[in-house]
């Protein structure tokens, strides 16, 4: 299993604004829950998942198999 970055460079500088924006919670939801800090819940239970293989849901993160 590897955690890598997104491949798209515009896509990694916004998301990456976002965070600052929000102090290190996901630019793509709405609110600051705890839940939501980067990296989020969601995605840490995806990188658990042996099965899962995919972005995160503001697509910073990729996780290979």
């Amino acid at each position: 299993m590897k955690i890598r970055e997104n491949e798209n460079a515009e896509i990694v500088a916004r998301v990456r604004a976002g965070l600052k924006a929000k102090d290190g919670y996901c630019p793509c939801r709405v609110g600051k829950q705890q839940e939501y800090k980067c990296m989020c819940e969601e995605f840490k239970a995806q990188i658990a998942d042996p099965e899962f293989e995919g972005y995160c849901h503001c697509m910073l993160f990729y996780k290979e198999k």
